[in-house]
């Protein structure tokens, strides 16, 4: 396995040696454990003005296994795009690591990182909110609160609810997870890269998992966060919770097409004399097809599905099957239970249950987006 610990830098001088050692230190332990583990180190400076490119130089006279690329400054999340696909492009990575230059990511933890990729997550976050987790003593309730909120804002406005820690910044995550997001596709400069990743993933079905780590406040330098991060941080949340909205809106509106056409279809076959429960089949099946081809071109634009559109056709047909059965069962029950009711009532209340169920698996099977290993 090929292993890249990317650390992105800006005035680092103070610290990146020290942070360096440390980890080959644990690269160590690592290796004996995992013979075929190949780790790297990957530091991606944004032209620091204090010369910390100069002491990755030297210490990668020092180590073979460390490696630098530099750019303009353009924010951390502009960073980890360079130095995720210079790692899963130049170094081959299997699995990348996320890690502040800092200290405040204890190196002792990367082990901890790796066994839950191995237990089977594609995505680990090293958490300070998860049972074991630990913020510094000195923080003050400022900066608690601060913490706090932007979790609170990633969880409740961004959407990852399941998630404790969403702003962590110490990271373990497949590539295979990576190219299957495009992460150069996520559009985030600064900070809030790091709940733009973790939307994505959660998005493309990622196993995520927290590991419980004690967060340590740095010893030097000092903190790169400014106000302009923040109000990045908060638009974007509320851009991540419009865009998950808009399939939302778009399957409900084109659901609600195909309430139209499934009961005008259902009233059509039965003025023409077909048996009620043969034209509720026929309703519901038109209004499928009318659905998929709307949902296709409309309501996933935006995604890139896996497969061929006859395969997503094949998965569509067999979600259409399980809907049309419950449709159908719901239905009959109606018009058991209700004889006194009209038919279009029967019908109506095997639409409702259908359409969730359409909803639930087309949007997580059908247009799933594209794995790329």
């Amino acid at each position: 396995m090929d292993l890249v610990v990317i650390v992105p830098t800006y005035n680092e001088a103070e610290n990146i040696t020290a942070l360096i050692d440390a980890i080959q230190l644990q690269f160590d332990s690592m290796r004996a454990a995992r013979p075929a583990l190949n780790p790297s180190i990957l530091v991606v400076d944004d032209r620091s003005p204090d010369g910390t490119a100069a002491w990755v130089r030297a210490a990668a006279r020092r180590y073979a296994n460390v490696h630098l690329i530099e750019g303009d400054k353009a924010g951390l999340g502009a960073a980890y795009v360079r130095g995720m696909t210079h790692a899963m492009e130049a170094l081959a990575a299997d699995v990348v690591f996320e890690m502040d230059a800092d200290f405040s990511h204890r190196p002792e933890d990367l082990p901890r990182l790796l066994d839950a990729l191995d237990r089977g997550a594609d995505f680990v976050i090293g958490s300070r909110y998860v049972p074991g987790g630990r913020l510094p003593p000195q923080w003050g309730w400022l900066r608690r609160a601060n913490s706090w909120g932007g979790n609170l804002v990633a969880r409740r406005v961004a959407g990852l609810g399941g998630v404790r820690d969403c702003t962590a910044g110490f990271r373990a995550i497949r590539s295979s997870l990576l190219r299957r997001i495009g992460v150069d596709r996520l559009g985030a400069k600064g900070y809030v890269f790091q709940i733009s990743l973790l939307h994505a993933a959660l998005r493309a079905g990622a196993r995520v998992a927290e590991v419980p780590v004690t967060f340590v406040e740095r010893a030097h330098g000092l903190s790169k966060l400014r106000l302009a991060d923040i109000t990045e941080f908060i638009r974007h949340a509320f851009a991540l919770r419009l865009a998950d909205s808009r399939e939302f809106i778009r399957f409900a509106l084109v659901g609600a097409s195909g309430v139209a056409v499934n009961l005008g279809t259902f009233s059509a076959l039965l003025a023409l004399g077909w048996q009620a429960w043969l034209a509720s089949a026929a309703a519901v099946e038109t209004a499928i097809i009318t659905n998929f081809l709307a949902h296709n071109v409309w309501t996933f634009e935006a995604r890139r599905p896996a497969g061929r559109l006859r395969d997503r056709g094949m998965r569509f047909n067999l979600v259409s099957l399980l809907s049309l059965g419950l449709s159908t069962l719901v239905f009959v029950l109606m018009s058991k239970t209700f004889r006194h009711l009209a038919p279009q009532w029967w019908q109506l209340s095997g639409i409702v249950p259908a359409w969730w169920l359409n909803f639930r698996l087309n949007s997580a099977w059908t247009f799933a987006e594209a794995r790329t290993e």
